[in-house]
């Protein structure tokens, strides 16, 4: 596996593999990669022929300063686990690399996308995440880049970076990937304790319970009952649940046929944020 800082030795060594007309994926991570990162990795090699993963904490969609310190840093560890899954390219960049000095102000037309639920809850969070897939499929020029469904507004949000930005880059979304108890794998996990984690299985429970009953019951109904198996469970504090069409997470009041559509869940436990989704159709 290669190993590169900074951009100008990274793009010298993709330049080679362009010219031998290598199809390369990009997988954008922020690191303490675990089986959901490396399952990325996996599908990537599946329709590339050279897979990249940067390793990059952004403090840019960060709204909590104590929450971007907080975040989990192993680098030693996320080679190891690069190594071992066979990855091509790891590029592991400074913030000084990424952003610098001389950085132009970032601005994207969103649309509702940057308004509602991730949007709302967290200002900013997704111009700082386009700010820096925007700069990193500049630097890669990938075929395709992949991406996790687990952070499904996050996949819209991409989506429309490439359209906006008329990209030609195929955006390629791969399943969540969850332990024994469906509990979906995730960085902020490390942060709960055993307990902790038992508890967060209620949030499979509460999407798969939406999923079977979804062409049955009235969804005003089902909400509440999905709202019951995650209150069932003490010390679980339910930011949002909802119900939406899967391109503009447009909340629903009724099924359109014609339309595809997602569940949306957020649940704090032991004071860790968990977010979480399950496509219904």
């Amino acid at each position: 596996m290669k190993i590169f800082r900074t951009k100008q030795a990274l793009q010298t060594y993709l330049d080679k593999i362009r010219e031998n007309n290598q199809r390369i994926a990009l997988v954008p991570t922020m690191g303490a990669l675990h089986e959901g990162h490396l399952s990325l990795v996996k599908d990537a090699q599946q329709i590339a022929d050279v897979v990249v993963c940067s390793i990059f904490v952004n403090p840019t969609q960060f709204n909590d300063p104590s929450d971007l310190e907080r975040y989990p840093r192993p680098e030693e560890n996320d080679l190891r686990l690069l190594q071992e899954v066979r990855c091509d390219v790891a590029f592991i960049p400074t913030v000084e690399e990424m952003y610098p000095k001389t950085e132009e102000s970032w601005h994207l037309d969103l649309g509702n996308l940057e308004q509602i639920w991730e949007g709302e809850k967290r200002p900013g969070h997704f111009q700082g995440v386009t700010q820096i897939v925007y700069k990193l499929f500049r630097l890669v020029e990938p075929d395709v880049a992949c991406f996790g469904q687990k952070d499904f507004q996050q996949v819209m949000v991409i989506q429309r970076l490439i359209d906006i930005k008329k990209l030609p880059i195929a955006l390629h979304i791969c399943p969540t990937i969850r332990n024994e108890k469906g509990l979906a794998l995730s960085s902020r996990n490390t942060r709960l304790s055993e307990a902790g984690k038992n508890k967060a299985s209620a949030l499979y429970r509460s999407l798969n319970h939406i999923k079977h009953y979804f062409k049955e019951r009235e969804l005003t109904v089902l909400r509440k009952e999905a709202l019951d198996i995650l209150y069932h469970e003490e010390e679980l504090e339910v930011e949002y649940l909802a119900i939406c069409e899967s391109r503009s997470l447009q909340e629903i009041d009724h099924i359109d046929p014609t339309k595809s559509h997602v569940a949306l869940l957020v649940v704090w436990v032991e004071g860790v944020r968990l977010i979480d989704n399950m496509l219904l159709d």
